[in-house]
């Protein structure tokens, strides 16, 4: 696919300025990429997907997913370093839960787009 160009060298200050107010520090930019990487799994998506409906322990999302108990411990592990997940204990069991309702509003949203 061709991209087009400019065909002369100018700059748009007034452009520029209204970006560059916008623009985000690169801590920011860093934690929303590691976020996106998170999201770029298929095996992830389907925890979180089933984590929307319920809070589940690593058994019952083995069960759903169809997945090894190590790769949704492994998995899991990952989304709670990125605080898309929480956990908690209850007796002997380790419930996952969302940490909040942000990433559910994402993924939908993702969806819609993937349906239009």
């Amino acid at each position: 696919m061709k991209v087009d160009v400019c065909k002369t060298q100018q700059i748009h200050p007034e452009i520029l300025s209204k970006v560059m107010s916008t623009l985000l520090i690169d801590e920011e930019y860093e934690a929303m990429s590691m976020i996106f990487k998170m999201l770029s799994d298929p095996t992830r998506l389907k925890i979180l997907s089933a984590l929307f409906v319920s809070e589940m322990c690593v058994c019952d999302l083995q069960e759903v997913l169809e997945v090894s108990q190590s790769a949704i411990s492994h998995q899991l592990a990952n989304l709670k370093q990125t605080r898309l997940v929480k956990s908690r204990k209850s007796g002997k069991n380790v419930f996952y839960s969302l940490n909040d309702n942000h990433i559910a509003q994402i993924f939908k949203q993702t969806l819609e787009h993937v349906r239009e």
